[in-house]
């Protein structure tokens, strides 16, 4: 039996843009280990979101995996998600009770008609042989763990009585209540305040070490992952540039993008009067073609070779990987 819980292989997706397909994910390949959590990191806009709702084949009309496999692995069984329908039987079964999603924008995830409960309810009430009584009470017990104050009495409340931190708690409450055993969080932490935060991430550590579950944690927060996870992913124009232990990664940067990165977060005790890094330049329009290095003309290393070839990845050490030219006929080229 393998040691993963999701294998993805070579996965590409395009997006159809009036008359042209700008390909968004291009040929990833990572694995998802049980009872870990991958982080998957970089800019706005590098493809990170899209690559998970590529996974769990979730993506709007205008959206089509073009090529790869992302096969799961649950009660002994493989499910390749890339190629079941999307809103199948079996697909949302297996979206709601063994991977829960966190997704980004709360506002645009709950329904504004409906309370609070009756959309954590739904949920439980889909997947589980239980009375509406027992949901109510497991609803307001995960609305608890949570952090959500008088959460009985929250509980009947609609949307627009929470603040957006609260909206974004309640997401995480649909998303964790039937205990998946993958929880896919996209900014889980975004609009809410430091205690919370913390709250949230001893949640999804705990889930971890306790439970054996599985984590995708999609973040721009560095510190966080050096801090909850134990593989990384950094990602630039929907190509995965560097993926290892996130031990390896953060001591070993490879990638001058990944140093970038690094270099932008605040460090604990530095002077407050020095700027942080910026990286220059913009990230370029996914609908453009670049040949070469896609961060070429932003990096400070970059040689005319970078513009002329597709960049392999290298192996830097055991799962250590980078994709870079500084790296040719130093190491491994790793078959991709």
């Amino acid at each position: 039996m393998t040691d993963n819980i999701i294998e993805v292989r070579n996965l590409s997706t395009e997006f159809k843009v009036g008359k042209n397909n700008n390909k968004i994910v291009k040929n990833v390949s990572l694995d998802i280990k049980k009872g870990q959590i991958l982080s998957i990191v970089g800019e706005s806009g590098c493809g990170k979101s899209v690559t998970v709702h590529s996974i769990v084949n979730l993506l709007p009309k205008n959206g089509k995996i073009i090529s790869g496999s992302a096969n799961f692995y649950a009660d002994d069984k493989v499910y390749n998600l890339t190629n079941m329908k999307p809103f199948g039987k079996q697909m949302r079964k297996l979206r709601g009770l063994e991977i829960g999603m966190i997704f980004q924008d709360p506002m645009q995830s709950l329904n504004p008609v409906y309370t609070i409960g009756n959309q954590i309810e739904e949920n439980i009430r889909e997947h589980r042989k239980v009375s509406k009584k027992q949901a109510r009470q497991i609803g307001i017990e995960m609305l608890k763990k949570l952090g959500i104050p008088e959460a009985s009495t929250r509980y009947d409340n609609y949307p627009h009585e929470f603040s957006g931190g609260m909206k974004q708690r309640v997401m995480i409450a649909i998303a964790m209540v039937n205990n998946p055993n993958l929880l896919i969080a996209d900014e889980p932490t975004t609009a809410l305040d430091v205690t919370i935060q913390a709250q949230i991430m001893d949640l999804m550590k705990a889930m971890r070490d306790n439970e054996g579950k599985s984590v995708v944690l999609i973040t721009h927060n560095m510190g966080l992952v050096a801090e909850v996870a134990n593989q990384v992913a950094v990602m630039y124009m929907g190509r995965i540039i560097e993926y290892g232990e996130v031990e390896d990664v953060f001591k070993e940067t490879t990638h001058p993008y990944t140093k970038a990165l690094l270099k932008s977060v605040p460090i604990p005790g530095m002077d407050k009067n020095k700027k942080l890094a910026t990286i220059p330049g913009e990230t370029p329009d996914p609908k453009d073609y670049v040949k070469g290095c896609e961060f070429k003309n932003r990096c400070p290393y970059a040689k005319e070779e970078c513009g002329k070839i597709d960049i392999p990845l290298y192996r830097i050490k055991d799962n250590h990987l980078a994709r870079c030219l500084l790296l040719d006929g130093t190491k491994e080229v790793v078959n991709e």
